[in-house]
């Protein structure tokens, strides 16, 4: 039985003059693992997986910038306080990504090019809606090597030893903490399960997906984050005595749901262009074996 969680010793590693950092590994193997298994679900839709790979070269660096942009607009003490430095700014490996400017700049992006390739928005989001969820929680690793991203202390077996150098003031050396990036990482996973389980249950009964699972995304992710946002600890952004992304949550779930009720009552489709949809609402079918098989597994 665990008695804690330890924080690795160290999240930087050189190769000679160039430093390797842990952050930005989890990072790019959430991104490698999401580009993968979006590939496989929009090629079992239909679509073509250069398709995936094409957005994912332009989506990645613009939602870099976009959570950036995002976190630095959220938090400019840091930046710009008395005791801020306008030049961490482009060190992303740093930490501090804001993941709401990331999702809304790499849809936008990747909207625009689907928008000029005369291919539909939807089936590529439920695509990807799934393995964006593996792709936040194998980035929240990095947060670990990090040492960042944890919650009030605990003495639960499974609480997150902090070093001297990253503990909070006012704790004493050897308090635990909730591991908030590992239950946020837990919490991802299992988001990603329920997905491909709505999407399953809706295949057998013979039911169009038509869109919905990117706002059943929406939905999952902010529930979570709203009740682990509230574990944490680190400075931050207050609004009426909740944490910024709380109320960001809020206001996302609440568009999540909007979308999800709208989407529902619009005739379904899952067709790859507008013009696969005939009059009649009929489309083309996955093959049988994507169907069976890429739709729903987790691990492809």
């Amino acid at each position: 039985m665990l008695a804690s969680i330890p924080s690795p010793a160290r999240g930087v590693w050189h190769l000679g003059p160039f430093p390797v950092r842990a952050y930005a590994l989890c990072t790019l193997a959430g991104i490698f693992a999401a580009a993968w298994w979006t590939s496989r679900r929009y090629r079992a839709r239909g679509g073509d997986e250069d398709t995936t790979f094409d957005i994912a070269i332009l989506a990645v660096p613009v939602g870099i910038v976009g959570a950036r942009l995002y976190h630095v607009l959220t938090s400019p003490s840091a930046y710009f306080g008395p005791n801020g430095d306008p030049w961490e700014i482009p060190q992303i490996w740093h930490g501090g990504q804001g993941l709401w400017g990331s999702i809304a700049a790499g849809i936008a992006a990747g909207a625009w090019l689907l928008h000029r390739r005369g291919l539909r928005l939807s089936p590529f989001a439920d695509a990807v809606a799934p393995a964006l969820l593996v792709a936040q929680a194998i980035g929240r690793l990095g947060n670990w090597f990090n040492q960042e991203i944890f919650g009030l202390p605990t003495t639960l077996p499974w609480g997150l030893e902090i070093d001297a150098a990253h503990l909070p003031p006012g704790y004493a050396d050897g308090t635990l903490f909730h591991p908030a990036f590992l239950y946020e990482a837990l919490w991802d996973l299992v988001g990603a399960a329920l997905i491909v389980g709505l999407e399953r249950r809706w295949r057998r009964r013979g039911q169009s997906v038509g869109g919905r699972l990117i706002w059943v995304y929406l939905m999952v992710y902010t529930v979570g984050r709203a009740w682990i946002e509230c574990l944490r600890i680190d400075e931050a952004h207050h609004l009426l005595g909740l944490r910024l992304n709380v109320w960001t949550s809020l206001v996302v779930f609440l568009l999540g749901l909007a979308g999800y009720i709208v989407v529902s009552r619009r005739h379904l489709s899952d067709a790859i262009t507008s013009e696969a949809i005939t009059a009649q609402g009929d489309e083309p079918q996955p093959r049988t074996e994507d169907a069976q098989g890429e739709y729903g597994e987790i691990e492809g």
